[in-house]
Order: structure tokens, then sequence, then C-alpha cells
């Protein structure tokens, strides 16, 4: 995995590097006309995360109330892993189930809150790109690649449906524990003793319950049309205004393409060759595309960073605490 990981990682940091050689200086016009004015957009990222965090405590909720602010900060933390470090879209996830059973909910209920929560994610995903497709349509006239867009949804959408079938009935932990006991031994992993099936309980009793999953689903999707405001007013600071349509078309297939190939660490090269291609289907040329990203990947650290400084900052304090009572102190 480390090694798809530093491919991956490779090949991405190779395309970004060709894409800014190509584009040269010129992408640097629009940034200095906007100025400090982007900065705005860090404050603003709050609306989409909040929304996000909103539909995760419907999940949650099944068994505990959790508050807000907690899982606000959770998610900030989860998203500047994913999108900050080589962690493959998956290291947030994790941290994210640790931090919360840290608040007092249970363990196997934080794994199935988060679990389905990135399944349900995936279908928000797919209405989203569904309104973005819709948005272009009206906007232009490249009906043969919104068809191409759809035909492609359409093609990986069993996956996604087998996926929440054998969530919903089946018992996919529990089946991969046995094959690891298989595989490692049952002594090294004894610690799982009968967490995979109560995991799988506990994910089938919420995906027995639609209205929690519909609801979770639309504070998703308004989430993330939410978060076009950041790629609309960007433009709009940079100097060339867009439909909100048109941007959330941009910002749905390009935030698909970066998660599609989720293995590129912060979608380098990814996320500019996405915005390039999709940006000329709306009237944005290359340099402004990759002043755009710039813009983007500038929120995503001014964002990110704090959220992991708390992170590394709570494992710190839970290290001294466990050094302190081990009496190595």
């Amino acid at each position: 995995m480390r090694l798809a990981v530093r491919i991956a990682l490779a090949a991405g940091l190779a395309l970004l590097i060709a894409l800014v050689m190509r584009e040269g200086s010129a992408m640097l016009v629009p940034l200095a006309r906007a100025g400090r004015v982007l900065l705005w957009l860090v404050p603003l990222h709050v609306l989409p995360i909040l929304l996000d965090s909103l539909g995760w405590r419907v999940l949650i909720a099944r068994w505990r109330e959790s508050r807000v602010g907690t899982l606000f900060w959770i998610a900030t933390i989860r998203e500047g892993i994913n999108r900050l470090l080589p962690a493959a879209n998956i290291g947030g996830e994790l941290v994210g189930i640790r931090l919360l059973a840290d608040t007092g909910v249970d363990g196997v209920a934080a794994a199935a809150s988060v679990t389905t929560e990135i399944v349900l994610t995936v279908v928000s995903q797919y209405v989203f790109v569904m309104i973005g497709v819709l948005c272009l349509l009206r906007l232009t006239d490249t009906v043969r690649f919104a068809d191409d867009v759809l035909i492609g949804l359409a093609a990986s959408l069993p996956l996604v449906v087998l996926l929440a079938v054998l969530l919903r009935y089946g018992s996919i932990f529990e089946r991969m524990e046995r094959i690891a006991v298989r595989l490692l031994g049952e002594q090294k992993l004894s610690f799982l003793a009968g967490q995979s099936a109560s995991l799988d309980a506990a994910i089938r009793e919420l995906c027995s319950d639609p209205p929690r999953l519909l609801t979770t689903i639309a504070w998703q999707v308004t989430g993330m049309i939410t978060g076009s405001l950041e790629t609309w007013l960007a433009l709009r600071w940079l100097g060339h205004p867009v439909p909100f349509g048109a941007a959330i078309a941009l910002e749905s297939l390009t935030v698909t393409v970066r998660n599609f190939v989720f293995l590129v660490p912060a979608g380098l090269g990814v996320q500019e060759a996405s915005l390039i291609g999709f940006g000329a289907l709306l009237g944005v040329n290359g340099e402004l595309a990759l002043a755009l990203s710039l813009a983007k990947r500038m929120r995503e650290i001014l964002f990110g960073v704090p959220a992991l400084l708390s992170w590394y900052w709570i494992e710190g304090r839970r290290e001294l605490q466990h050094v302190r009572g081990s009496g190595k102190y």
C-alpha cells in the first residue's frame, strides 16, 4: 500500500509540475489581483464541514447524543488527515473513530457510524454529480460529455448497491475477521474477538432506519452544494465570475475525480488536471483553473494545519498521561 501511494504521489507531482510549466507564471496574475480577499475562503469552509457534521450526528444519535462542536472538530481533523497527509483517504476515518470513542461513544457504535457515513457519502456524491451534470447541460451544449459521465456513474452504481446490501444484510467485518485469523492466527487477533460481529450488527441496525439515512444524505448533499460557494467566490475574486450552476458543475466533477483517484496524496496534479479539463467546458482557461486550484490548496493548508496541530496536541497529552500513569515520568 505504501509503495502504491509513493508511486501515485510521484505521478501526481510530475503531472502538477508539467501543468505549471505549461501555463507558466500567467496563473499568478489573477492571484495577485485577488490578493488577501482569498483568505475569506478559510472561514467559509466552516459551512460545509458543519453541515456534514450534522449529518454524522444523525447517525450517532441512534445510540447517543453528541455535541455538534465536538463532531465538527473531529470532522476537521478527519479532513485534514485525508487531504494533507499520505493516508489514502482512510487514515482520517480511523482517527475519527478513535476520537469519537474518546468522547464517550461506544467504540463499536463509533466505527459503525463512520463506516455507514462513508457509504452514504458515496451515495451523496452520486447525487451531487447528477446535479452538477444537470447544471452543465443547462449552461453548455456538452451533451455527449454529460452522457459519458452518466454512463460512468451507471456502470459503477451496482458496486455501491452491492456494498450497501452487504452492509445491510451481510456480515462483512465478521468474515474479514475470519480470514485474518486464518492468515495471522487467532492469538495475534484476540483483541478483535466479538467486535467484528458487534460492528456488523450495529451497521445493520443503522441501515434498517431509512429516515435516518435519508436525513444524513440530505445534510451531506446540502454541504456539498454549499461547498461550491468556494469555487463560485474564488472565481469571482480571481476576476472571472461564473453562474453558481457552473461552480456546482465544476466542483462536483472535480471532487469526484479526486475521490476516485484517492491514492494520490492531496490529489496533487489530479485536482489541477480536473479543473483545467472541466473548466474548459465552462469557459475557464488553464491559467485561471490553476490559480483556482492554488487558492483551494491555500485554504486546505490554512484550515487543515490548525486541525492537525490540535490532534497532535491531544495525542501528546494522551501519551504524557500514559507515561505518568506507568510511573516512567
